[in-house]
């Protein structure tokens, strides 16, 4: 054994339990993707199945709202990566100005909290404040003379109830790695602004804004390959059938389709073609996360 092999050896076998695992929980289930190209029957299981070929794919075109689902699927995905790219910028920077360290960390602490419940509870604490009845949202409405709203039964409101509500979990996530990327702008920066007249908005324009922009840059190419996953538990805890009209994602109509209705090569149909287009996003915003951020893995 060479000496080389000698010095790699032990990292190799670091590396085997990773491995292992990736290719049984990772790779394994990949395997089941045969199940789009046949009539697939549970008793007979995949190798007893009759092959149907492209017939899958061809009947998830004469599903009828198949390209509305699509449509309410980039919609609010879409939505989600813009907002949550602006909301924690601008609220770092607000609490970037702010001087009283101990109130500064009070704010950034609970800001992060709804980043650690799951949807499930998330969901619960929604439904109640958002009650068109007794729900604190609509009482304030009501307290301002204005009609109460059912967000979470209305088909017009509900996306932007869940692109709202999906903002207020994660943007204090957001808020700490744009925190992060200002404390790494030098601080003479603003001493020389300061000497030359600039007040706090010329400071944020010609300082701050490009000090953070590479962040920002790689977070928002970074999310592109995200365009297709709208949040399965977000939206499948909180809709209903009488948002299924612009509440419905290509994860719900997977999940009703398989588990529910018990189409199984339809379902995974779906899920290939989801699979696909993901897979492509991703490799063209490591692309662009390369091209306008240096950023890149390998």
């Amino acid at each position: 054994m060479s000496r080389q092999w000698r010095l790699e050896l032990p990292l190799l076998i670091m590396l085997l339990p990773g491995t292992i695992l990736v290719l049984i929980y990772s790779y394994g289930p990949m395997l089941g993707i045969v199940i789009a190209f046949e009539k697939f029957i549970p008793s007979k299981g995949m190798f007893g199945s009759k092959w149907i070929g492209l017939d899958n794919f061809r009947q998830l075109l004469d599903i009828p709202n198949f390209f509305q689902v699509f449509w309410n699927t980039v919609f609010i995905a879409v939505m989600k990566i813009i907002a949550g790219l602006i909301v924690p910028m601008v609220f770092a920077l607000l609490l970037n100005e702010v001087r009283h360290t101990l109130f500064k960390r009070g704010i950034q602490t609970l800001v992060y909290l709804p980043h650690f419940l799951s949807w499930v509870i998330l969901s619960g604490i929604l439904i109640d404040i958002l009650s068109p009845n007794d729900g604190f949202v609509n009482n304030l409405l009501k307290t301002f003379g204005m009609e109460p709203v059912f967000f979470l039964g209305d088909p017009h409101w509900f996306p932007y109830t869940l692109i709202i509500s999906d903002v207020w979990k994660e943007f204090g996530f957001g808020t700490i790695i744009y925190l992060a990327a200002l404390t790494g702008i030098d601080p003479t920066l603003y001493e020389a602004a300061v000497m030359d007249g600039a007040g706090r908005w010329r400071q944020t324009f010609h300082i701050t804004l490009p000090g953070i922009r590479s962040v920002a840059v790689l977070l928002t190419v970074l999310s592109l390959g995200n365009v297709l996953n709208a949040g399965f538990d977000q939206v499948f805890n909180l809709y209903s059938p009488v948002v299924y009209e612009t509440g419905d994602i290509i994860d719900t109509l997977v999940y009703r389709t398989g588990l529910i209705d018990a189409q199984y090569g339809l379902a995974t149909a779906v899920g290939l073609i989801k699979s696909v287009i993901s897979f492509t996003l991703i490799v063209l915003s490591y692309r662009l996360a390369y091209r306008f951020a240096n950023y890149r893995i390998f």
